[in-house]
């Protein structure tokens, strides 16, 4: 048996029910690769082995009786520092955030993947806030991409996503408003799914509301949906939440695409994509067409230019908000970049704001007009390899350039509450490209099932580190 760190969840519950492996084993192997490459790449804020060891006994004892809790019993996780964990500090990146008070609640994801008998190794790194689309911050430093630890792992899940990629974890929780699982999913060759607006039940309620999102990111597809199974379940403490549907993620995840109608966008608009990442990405789309999609170059009738002023409206206010809920010390010693978008955001007017959430609704018409046509939208999910790590965004001749510059495909389907997820579909230059989906709201599975279709013909490799 090869490392079972990299082993997927399905995998594992597999081997935990043949009785060929047991969660502690998994756990121990995942453990040793937290600690193995938290040195190099600093995925992690918090490793906790004495709860991961104390719980992986707990899931042995159920599946040596053949009583699993849940569908993820035994099944090593990690949680994004944004995201509640009873008894552990949730610091969202900040030393404002002080580690001695009360930790006394997990975040709905946390109790049900808790309630699953899931293992959780630890928490994650994120950026202060999770403000950007890298992975630094003042309170854990910088955070590096495993198939190359020069280069950035995107963000703000980008410590989730190096975790995943090296094996430290088989599921992993991460967060997404304006691209945050995709993202750093597109650059270290993982899977990472951003589901339907109020899918999964999230608490508290993120300050950047409701274009933010709690979601898997994970080795496989297969993963994925199985993990949705256990944390889109409702919750009261969430009024946005969907409520309980009974969708189960996994049916019909292997049934194909043949005869979807498929809009392919290479610029989503005219945004620029580098040569590689382009050819990588039209290579996939026509890999979609050879699984039997109809398959044709259609976008939603979107202007990049406005898409990107409303989403900087949204996430530039709330930004401002946030940073001043703290006192002037605090703020002092925050993220530089974190207070210029909040000062930039205290320049707007009420009706600033009201007229972007009015052109909101534009934009979420304008694509749900183009799903009328089409079953699916594919794009690129960045339109960029990794850059280097210690800067916002790669090197250009605009001096004023932020993360959401780079990151044009992905934050419309927050604003929309689409859908959307990215599967690894090439290398350019050793690092990973990946292939945006977009479905209907709601569609969720529609989506999983054409990135499982992809990912089985056209597997994808872990970075070299990982396999060493």
């Amino acid at each position: 048996m090869t490392d079972i760190a990299l082993k997927t969840a399905t995998e594992l519950v597999d081997l935990f029910a043949q009785k060929e492996a047991s969660p502690v084993e998994a756990a121990e192997a995942s453990l040793a690769r937290a600690h193995r490459f938290q040195e190099t790449l600093n995925p992690f804020v918090l490793i906790d082995d004495d709860s991961a060891l104390a719980a992986a006994r707990e899931s042995e004892a159920r599946w040596q009786k053949g009583e699993p809790a849940g569908p993820v019993d035994g099944v090593p996780v990690t949680i994004k520092d944004l995201v509640y964990t009873k008894g552990w500090p949730t610091r969202r990146g900040s030393t404002a955030i002080p580690e001695d008070q009360p930790w006394d609640d997990d975040a709905p994801v946390t109790a049900r993947l808790r309630e699953s008998g899931a293992v959780i190794l630890g928490k994650t790194t994120t950026p202060e806030m999770g403000w950007k689309g890298v992975t630094d911050s003042p309170l854990t430093g910088i955070t590096r991409n495993p198939w190359n630890p020069e280069k950035t792992p995107g963000g703000s899940s980008g410590g989730a996503a190096a975790a995943c990629a090296v094996g430290a974890g088989a599921l992993h929780i991460g967060t997404d408003g304006g691209g945050s699982i995709r993202i750093p999913a597109g650059f270290t060759g993982i899977f990472g799914h951003k589901a339907t607006f109020g899918r999964v039940p999230a608490w508290p309620l993120s300050p950047f509301g409701t274009i933010a999102n709690v979601g898997p990111m994970t080795r496989s597809v297969t993963d994925a949906a199985m993990m949705l199974n256990v944390i889109a379940r409702p919750d009261w403490r969430d009024w946005y939440s969907i409520g309980n549907d009974r969708n189960d993620f996994l049916d019909g995840l292997g049934d194909g695409i043949a005869g979807l109608k498929v809009g392919f966008s290479p610029t989503l608009g005219g945004n620029p994509v580098e040569p590689g990442v382009a050819s990588a990405v039209a290579a996939a789309a026509q890999k979609m067409a050879d699984l039997g999609a109809t398959v044709e170059e259609a976008e939603p009738a979107l202007d990049p230019d406005h898409v990107t002023d409303v989403f900087l409206k949204h996430w530039f206010t709330v930004a401002n908000t946030v940073v001043n809920s703290f006192d002037m010390a605090a703020q002092a010693e925050m993220d530089s970049g974190l207070l210029h978008i909040a000062l930039v955001g205290s320049q707007y007017s009420m009706q600033d704001l009201v007229r972007a959430e009015t052109a909101r609704r534009e934009i979420g018409f304008a694509i749900n007009s183009f799903f009328q046509d089409y079953d699916l939208l594919l794009s690129p999910s960045l339109p960029l390899p990794a850059f280097d790590v210690g800067i916002l965004a790669p090197p250009s001749d605009d001096p004023g350039r932020t993360w959401i510059n780079w990151t044009p495909f992905t934050y419309p389907f927050n604003l929309s509450r689409n859908p959307a997820c990215s599967v690894p579909c090439g290398l350019v230059d050793g690092l990973p490209v990946g292939l945006q989906i977009v479905g209907r709201h709601y569609e969720d599975n529609l989506v999983l099932r054409a990135a499982r279709a992809f990912e089985a013909a056209n597997p994808w490799e872990l970075p070299p580190m990982a396999t060493a």
